[in-house]
């Protein structure tokens, strides 16, 4: 009795369930790096590392290339609207970075859900097909069960693709609202309990500067800390294989595994360097702010948020195109931090950022013409 109920309840639904929670939290954890991952940048190629693989989009198209546990390659392309083409005033400096960061997490957040999903489609193939067997003493399988499926369309992926508007924008006000507890509230408490210690740190200035470092030691003890799990590096290496594809694009090499793999991982439109630029600014900003009382000063950083963000991304924009001046110093440390947050990619995730580019320009051909890097 006890082997015909272990012949029911097969060893590979529990294999389903550790997968499936695996793939959970390595989905959660990426939903946080969304913009250390990422490129804001509307007017240029970009991209962004997701669940083994790479998204690369142009101002009129995105495309997704995942590699799945068997080592298919899976892609999917569409064609984009470009925000600041349909309502003028979002390319208006300072507005434009906060739209477009917006716009990004939307765009990243969808990318990371068909990832998730092409990650576990293979588990959950193999669970389907083991339930359309018909379980007797004598273990006959039915004919449906002979017929492979079809595994190039999934309902599940597509409907990932399609992610609703409201749940985009849901899942964007989560991740903001991390950001604002861990890199606002959390330093902001520390550097108040540190002044009530010592009240020498209770000054405009060292005040603003004790949050800062404080903010600075937090952010980055979470890209180290996540980078110690080996799904995250792996994260951290499609991460460079877009950068390297990137940089191939620009300088109008072939895009060939060869070519690519020549480049850096270091790119300064990378949303790691936006990070630390925005957490840099934030301190010069808010010792210009004369509240002293805690939730005076909180609620000054929620409403100087929007104004930071969209600073940092125009000093990002001029420095990625002025790269020998003042403000590309101040992109240095994004930089040295993508020596985290980027590592050597493989041959094959190089193969996935290109395939992603190639899809996405091909489209962008079609919808918004060649692309001409400023």
């Amino acid at each position: 009795m006890i082997t015909y109920c272990l012949a029911l309840s097969p060893p590979l639904e529990h294999l389903i369930d550790v997968r499936s929670l695996r793939n959970f939290v390595r989905f959660l954890v990426a939903v946080q790096l969304l913009p250390a991952l990422e490129s804001g940048e509307e007017t240029l190629v970009g991209g962004q590392a997701v669940l083994e693989g790479v998204m690369m989009r142009s101002p009129h198209a995105w495309a997704i290339a995942c590699r799945k546990p068997s080592g298919e390659v899976v892609s999917m392309s569409e064609p984009l609207e470009r925000p600041s083409e349909k309502h003028k005033w979002m390319g208006w400096p300072i507005v434009r970075g906060v739209m477009t960061l917006g716009y990004a997490m939307s765009l990243g957040y969808r990318a990371l859900r068909f990832s998730a999903n092409v990650a576990i489609e293979d588990a959950i193939a193999a669970e389907t097909k083991d339930k359309d067997k018909v379980v007797t003493p004598n273990h006959v399988e039915t004919a449906a069960s002979a017929v492979p499926p079809d595994s190039s369309k999934s309902p599940t992926r597509e409907k990932a693709a399609a992610l609703s508007g409201w749940l985009a924008a849901a899942n964007v006000v989560i991740s903001l609202a991390f950001f604002i507890f861990m890199y606002k509230y959390l330093p902001l408490l520390a550097a108040t309990e540190l002044k009530k210690a010592n009240p020498a740190l209770g000054g405009q200035v060292i005040f603003n500067l004790v949050d800062g470092a404080v903010r600075l030691v937090l952010f980055l003890l979470f890209i180290w800390g996540v980078s110690l799990f080996p799904d995250i590096r792996r994260v951290y290496q499609y991460h460079g294989a877009e950068h390297k594809t990137v940089f191939a694009f620009e300088n109008g090499d072939p895009l060939e595994t060869a070519a690519v793999q020549k480049y850096s991982t270091f790119h300064p439109r990378c949303g790691t360097s936006f990070l630390m630029t925005v957490m840099l600014i934030s301190i010069g900003f808010y010792m210009l702010v004369p509240f002293t009382t805690f939730w005076a000063r909180f609620a000054s950083r929620i409403v100087l948020l929007p104004v930071i963000a969209g600073v940092s991304y125009e000093i990002i924009r001029f420095a990625a195109k002025h790269r020998g001046s003042l403000f590309a110093l101040m992109t240095a440390p994004g930089l040295w931090l993508q020596r985290i947050t980027t590592q050597p990619p493989t041959d094959e995730m190089a193969q996935c950022a290109i395939d992603a580019l190639d899809k996405a320009m091909g489209l962008e051909k079609e919808h918004g013409g060649e692309l001409v890097i400023a």
